[in-house]
């Protein structure tokens, strides 16, 4: 493993290996000692950072979080951004949505992983989101962008098609204004 000059690189380069091993094989391929072994250190360098796997898959789940909003920031600040990041049009956001489904997956039969903040970057999402969109708007169209995710990932539409029914929506809500949920 290359020197690293600080903690938090180090952090990240034990993160990146996880969301590597998760893309690629699934969160049930992750484990201390396969962290360990794709990022090239040892497994009590692991532990030390993370001290259990519950941890270090939470972490892992943050920095994947991180990393989407810093490519969202890159390419705009507004929602259209922000939900496009959801919609695998490549291969980093493919591994993205493979690793995110795993996580949403795993939690559901996961005490120890349902017990953590788990939601607490969607509902971040959602509240950025509705800052353009209010009321119910940002909800629907959090649940329209994974819906289409899902599609693309299924082979049911590509992604420029899905990308094409959320500028869609989005428009359709410019132009009518969102309608308040009773």
């Amino acid at each position: 493993m290359p020197k690293l000059s600080d903690h938090a690189e180090r952090r990240a380069h034990i993160l990146d290996a996880l969301l590597r091993i998760a893309a690629a094989r699934g969160l049930h391929a992750v484990s201390m000692r396969t962290v360990a072994a794709e990022s090239g250190v040892t497994v009590s360098t692991v532990q030390y950072w993370f001290h259990t796997k519950e941890r270090l898959l939470f972490a892992g789940l943050e920095h994947l979080a991180l990393g989407v909003s810093q490519r969202a920031a890159s390419t705009g600040d507004d929602a259209r951004a922000w939900l496009v990041q959801l919609i695998p049009a490549d291969d980093e956001q493919r591994a993205a949505y493979t690793v995110f489904a795993a996580y949403h997956a795993l939690a559901l039969t996961d005490p120890a992983l349902a017990a953590l903040p788990y939601a607490r970057n969607s509902a971040a999402l959602e509240n950025r989101i509705a800052a353009e969109f209010p009321g119910p708007g940002a909800a629907i169209l959090l649940a329209l962008a994974t819906g289409l995710a899902d599609g693309v990932m299924a082979g049911m539409r590509t992604a420029e098609e899905a990308i094409a029914l959320l500028d869609h929506q989005l428009a359709r809500m410019d132009r009518v204004g969102v309608v308040e949920v009773p």
